[in-house]
C-alpha cells in the first residue's frame, strides 16, 4: 500500500506543480467501499485518516470494527447518495455529506443534527455533466437551493462535489471540474450563504490530477489508493 501511497502523492505534487498551486490546499480521502476491514485497517495504519464510504448497510461493520479496535481514529465522508431514511445511521457518526442534493435531505440532516447537538459539514452535490446516471442538483438549481439553506442552523454548506464522466481521456473532464469551480465562485459573489464555500469535492482515480489542476480541495481515491478486492 505505501507504494500506492507514494505514487498518488508523487502524482498530486505534479499537478500542483503545472498548476500552481500548494499541496496544502489538497485533502484526500481513501475510498475504502471496496475493500475489506483488514485492509481498511491497514490504509489507517498507512496514515490515511480521511475514510470514504457510499452506503452505511456497506460501512457499517468497518465503521463499527475501527472504533472498537483501532487507536487511531479516523474522520469519516459520506460520499455515495445518501437516502432520507439513511441520515439517522449517518449523521453523527459520517463527519462529513458529500452528496447534499435536496431539500428533504438538507432537512433530516439539520433535525437529527439538532437531535445530536452538532452542527454538520455538508458539500452540495451538483450533476455539472448532465448524464441522466449521476445524482446532484443541475446547475441551474443551485442558488435556490443554497439560498434555502440558510434557514437550516445544524447544517454547514462547506463547498459543492461533483462526478465527472469516466473518460478514457482524463483531459477531457478538465470543463466539468473547472464548471465547478466556477459555481462555487458565483455563489461566493452572490453572498446567498452566511459562510463562503471553501471546499471543492472533485477527483477520483481515474481523474484526479485534472481535478487538482482545476482546483479541487477534497479528491476521492479508491482503487488508485487503497486497490480493490473483489469481496469487501
Amino acid at each position: 500500500m505505501q507504494q500506492r501511497i507514494d505514487e498518488v502523492e508523487r502524482r498530486i505534487q505534479l499537478a500542483c506543480s503545472r498548476s500552481g498551486r500548494s499541496r496544502d490546499e489538497i485533502k484526500v480521502i481513501a475510498v475504502t467501499k471496496y475493500v475489506s476491514e483488514s485492509t481498511t485497517f491497514d490504509a489507517i495504519r498507512h496514515g490515511l485518516l480521511q475514510l470514504g464510504e457510499n452506503r452505511w448497510q456497506d460501512a457499517q461493520a468497518k465503521w463499527q470494527a475501527v472504533q472498537s479496535e483501532m487507536a487511531l481514529e479516523p474522520t469519516w465522508h459520506f460520499i455515495g447518495s445518501l437516502q432520507t431514511n439513511k441520515v439517522k445511521e449517518v449523521v453523527g457518526r459520517f463527519e462529513w455529506i458529500h452528496s447534499l442534493d435536496r431539500p428533504s435531505l438538507a432537512k433530516e440532516i439539520n433535525r437529527k443534527a439538532e437531535q445530536l447537538g452538532i452542527r454538520v459539514p455538508c458539500l452540495i452535490q451538483v450533476n455539472v455533466s448532465g448524464e441522466d446516471s449521476k445524482h446532484g442538483l443541475q446547475p441551474e438549481e443551485l442558488r435556490e437551493f443554497a439560498a434555502s439553506l440558510s434557514s437550516l442552523p445544524h447544517l454547514r454548506p462547506a463547498g459543492l462535489m461533483t462526478m465527472a464522466p469516466y473518460e478514457a481521456e482524463p483531459e477531457e473532464t478538465r470543463p466539468v471540474f473547472r464548471r465547478l469551480r466556477e459555481l462555487r465562485d458565483e455563489l461566493n459573489q452572490a453572498a446567498l450563504l452566511t459562510e463562503p464555500l471553501q471546499e471543492l469535492s472533485m477527483g477520483m482515480s481515474n481523474d484526479f490530477e485534472i481535478a487538482v489542476e482545476e482546483g479541487a480541495t477534497w479528491l476521492r481515491l479508491g482503487t488508485v489508493l487503497v486497490g480493490k478486492e473483489e469481496e469487501a
